[in-house]
């Protein structure tokens, strides 16, 4: 694959883009977490989908110099308010990729504060996305309308022993999400909140499975 060039904010966020070297292969948005940036995830993004184009923003939030996705009052308690506001912001980030780089609806990918992004735009935007890998997540709103979500794809990977999200948040994600009629598959694995070998193999795996 070709080195993703860093484009600056002309479609809405400082993102890196990498073409697709693998003909029909479903594009991947990579969204990091806390204090990561563009190119965390491009390494992640091409062993779980090889040819896949690859597309990935930084949040546009600073916590103590920290790029997030939105902003959080506290650990694990988000500024709702702003997390509403950034989702349609992402959407429309994705909305203006897509037809700049002629891509069709990606498959999330995200980490933590990724992956939370990653649920609300599951939750509020259903259309943007063609399905969703979601490392880590919780749920991202206390209270959303219901969505139709109509057997889109959504692995969640949760932590058995994460000090972050509790084992119950993380399933009422998978529970809200499943109520949506999305296809989720939730799985916990023996780790912390760190990513390991299983979550590649199992995402991997996971995507593989979805066809072109």
């Amino acid at each position: 694959m070709t080195n993703p060039s860093l484009r600056q904010p002309a479609l809405g966020l400082v993102h890196r883009f990498a073409p697709a070297t693998v003909a029909d292969a479903r594009p991947l948005l990579l969204l990091h977490g806390t204090g990561g940036d563009e190119n965390d995830l491009l390494p992640l993004g091409r062993t779980l989908a090889p040819g896949a184009a690859l597309l990935s923003p930084r949040g546009a939030v600073l916590e103590n110099g920290m790029p997030r996705f939105f902003r959080r009052l506290a650990e694990g308690v988000f500024d709702e308010a702003d997390l509403r506001h950034r989702a349609a912001d992402l959407a429309a980030f994705i909305a203006a990729a897509r037809a700049a780089y002629g891509l069709a609806a990606p498959v999330a990918v995200g980490f933590s504060n990724g992956a939370n992004i990653a649920a609300a735009l599951l939750l509020l935007h259903p259309d943007v996305l063609a399905g969703a890998v979601l490392l880590r997540p919780m749920v991202p709103l206390t209270r959303t309308d219901p969505v139709d979500l109509a057997g889109k794809p959504v692995l969640l990977l949760s932590g058995a022993a994460d000090p972050i999200v509790p084992a119950a948040n993380a399933g009422a994600l998978a529970a809200r999400l499943r109520a949506g009629r999305a296809a989720v598959t939730h799985e916990i694995l023996p780790s912390g909140h760190g990513l390991t070998q299983a979550d590649v193999e199992r995402a991997g795996a996971w995507i593989a499975g979805l066809g072109a």
